[in-house]
C-alpha cells in the first residue's frame, strides 16, 4: 500500500512527553502512547491533483496568515486507500473567530463543537480548531460533560498533537501539510490502514461515553472500508449501545442517512444488527425483523436497491428508505388493530402508520418532507389491489404511483406477496387504452356502463329552476 514503509521517520519529541505524561493523564481513561511518524512526499500516494482546489486555497491562506493548517480525516484516509476523496476537512491552530475573519464566505456553526464552514459555491470546506485535552479548571462555556460522561461542550483549544488524540479512530487522525507535502501520524493510523483495522483512540468505554455516536461511526467505517473492528474497540459496544438514547433524534436522523445513503447500506445494516445498534435506532423494526419471515429480506433488498442506484448515480430518497425500514412494523400493528379493535383494513393501517411514526420519532426524527411521501407510499399499497373502474386511472396518475409500484415489487421480491399483482400493474401502465380495459375485465373491472370499451359519458345534471311561487307572507305584512 505504501512506498518505503520501513523508512518511516519516528521522532517522539520532548513536547509529547511533557504533554501526555503521567501527571496530566486522565484518571478515567488510558491515554494513547503518542509517537510521531512523518511520511515524506516520496513515500505516500496523496497528490494535490486529487484534492479539492478550494480545500488547498483554505490551507494556503491559513498558512499565509501565520497559522498551522492541515488536511485531516477521511480525505487523507481515502487517498491512501486509493479511493477518490469527497469531503475535505481542515484542522488549524486558528480559532473559529480568526478563521471567520480570514474568510468572508464562511460562518461559524455549532455550540457543542464550534466549527467553521467555508463555502465555495456548492462545496463546503469544514475548518476546525485544534482540540485540546480537558482539565478540571475548564470553564463551562468551553468544556462541559454530563454525569454519564457525555460531552455537552467541547471547545478547548490545543496543539496539533493534542488534536490527534481527540479524534475518534486512528485512521482518521492522519494530517497532510501543504508546507512540505508530508503526512503526519501520531496515533498509529498508517499501520492500522495497512492492517485494515479500525481502532478507537484512547479508552473505548470513555470515548463512547463522551459521544455515543462514535459507535455508529465504527459500524459505518467498518462497512464502508471493509475493515475489521479492533477487539478492544468492539468489546464495549453492545453494553453501551443504550447510550444512543441520549442523542437528539435530529442528529441520529443525519447519522442514519450517512449509514444508508453512502453506497454501503447493506453492509452497514448487517453491522448495526450484529453490534446491537440497530435496535437503538429502529426498535420496533428490530422486533418485527425477528417475527416476520419476509421482513429482513424486504429491508435488505431495499438497501441493496439503494446501493445500486447510488452506484449508477441515480437519485434516491429517504422517504422510500424509511418506508421499507418501518413497513414490517406497520404490517404488525395493522394486524393487531384489526384483530383487537375489529377495524377494517384501511383505517387499521392508517392508525398503525400513525402509531409507528410517533414511536419512531422518539429515536430518529423524520422531516415532513419525507414522512408525508412515506405515508402516501404506504396508503397506495391499499389502492393497488383495487383494479376496477376509474379508480385504477386515479391510482396510476397519483404523484407517488411509481414509488408505490416499486414498493409493491419489493414486497413481492421479499415473499410477503405473490407476484401476480405486480405483473398486472407492470403491464397495465405500459399498455394502450384497449389493452388496459382488457386487463381490467380480467379481474372483473372495467367500466360497467360502457358499450365499446370506453367509459360512457355522463349527461350533466340539470340545475333546478327556482320556484315562481310567491313566498308566504311574514308576520310583519
Amino acid at each position: 500500500m505504501f512506498k518505503g514503509f520501513s523508512r518511516f521517520l519516528q521522532r517522539p519529541g520532548e513536547r509529547l512527553k511533557s504533554l501526555f505524561g503521567p501527571e496530566s493523564a486522565r484518571a478515567d481513561a488510558a491515554e494513547p502512547v503518542l509517537q510521531q511518524i512523518v511520511l515524506p512526499r516520496d513515500e505516500h500516494s496523496v497528490s494535490r491533483k486529487n484534492l479539492s482546489e478550494n480545500a488547498l486555497k483554505v490551507l494556503y491562506r491559513l498558512n499565509g496568515a501565520g497559522y498551522d493548517a492541515y488536511l485531516v480525516g477521511g480525505c487523507i484516509r481515502d487517498s491512501l486507500l486509493g479511493r477518490q476523496p469527497k469531503d475535505f476537512d481542515v484542522a488549524t491552530s486558528a480559532t473559529p473567530d480568526e478563521v471567520r475573519q480570514l474568510f468572508r464566505n464562511s460562518r461559524i456553526i455549532g455550540r457543542r463543537f464550534r466549527i467553521v464552514h467555508v463555502r465555495f459555491g456548492r462545496e463546503i470546506i469544514e475548518v476546525t480548531t485544534f482540540r485540546g485535552s480537558h482539565g478540571e479548571g475548564d470553564d463551562g462555556n468551553v468544556s462541559q460533560q454530563s454525569d454519564e460522561g457525555l460531552l455537552l461542550r467541547d471547545n478547548v483549544w490545543g496543539s496539533v498533537e493534542e488534536d490527534a488524540i481527540r479524534r475518534d479512530f486512528t485512521v482518521n487522525a492522519l494530517y497532510y501539510s501543504v508546507s512540505d507535502f508530508s503526512i503526519y501520524d501520531w496515533t498509529g493510523g498508517i499501520a492500522d490502514l495497512d492492517r485494515r483495522l479500525l481502532r478507537l483512540i484512547g479508552d473505548p468505554e470513555t470515548r463512547y461515553r463522551e459521544d455515543p455516536v462514535r459507535m455508529l461511526r465504527a459500524a459505518r467505517f467498518a462497512a464502508k472500508l471493509d475493515f475489521a473492528i479492533e477487539a478492544g474497540t468492539e468489546a464495549p459496544i453492545r453494553e453501551l449501545a443504550p447510550l444512543l438514547l441520549q442523542i437528539p433524534p435530529a442528529r441520529l436522523f443525519e447519522e442514519v442517512l450517512k449509514l444508508f445513503l453512502s453506497g454501503h447500506a447493506v453492509q452497514s445494516f448487517r453491522c448495526l444488527r450484529e453490534l446491537g445498534l440497530y435496535a437503538m435506532l429502529f426498535p420496533e423494526s428490530d422486533e418485527a425483523l425477528a417475527d416476520l419471515p419476509w421482513a429482513e429480506a424486504l429491508v435488505e433488498q431495499a438497501l441493496a436497491n439503494t446501493d445500486a442506484r447510488l452506484a449508477e448515480d441515480r437519485p434516491v430518497t429517504p422517504a422510500f428508505l424509511f418506508a421499507a425500514l418501518l413497513w414490517p412494523c406497520v404490517v404488525q400493528r395493522t394486524a393487531r388493530l384489526a384483530h383487537e379493535q375489529e377495524l377494517p383494513d384501511v383505517p387499521a393501517q392508517q392508525a398503525a402508520a400513525q402509531q409507528v411514526i410517533s414511536r419512531q420519532l422518539q429515536h430518529t426524527s423524520i422531516p415532513k418532507r419525507f414522512s408525508i411521501p412515506m405515508r402516501e407510499i404506504w396508503d397506495l399499497q391499499q389502492h393497488l389491489p383495487r383494479r376496477r373502474g376509474r379508480k385504477v386511472f386515479q391510482t396510476l396518475e397519483h404523484p407517488r404511483f411509481r414509488a408505490a409500484y416499486d414498493f409493491l415489487l419489493l414486497r413481492e421480491q421479499a415473499g410477503e406477496l405473490t407476484p401476480e399483482l405486480g405483473e398486472w400493474w407492470t403491464e397495465f401502465q405500459h399498455a394502450d387504452e384497449s389493452r388496459q380495459h382488457e386487463l381490467m375485465k380480467q379481474v372483473g373491472g372495467g367500466h360497467p356502463a360502457s358499450t365499446n370499451g370506453k367509459p360512457k359519458r355522463r349527461r350533466p345534471r340539470k340545475r333546478r329552476r327556482p320556484s315562481n311561487r310567491a313566498a308566504p307572507p311574514t308576520l310583519d305584512e
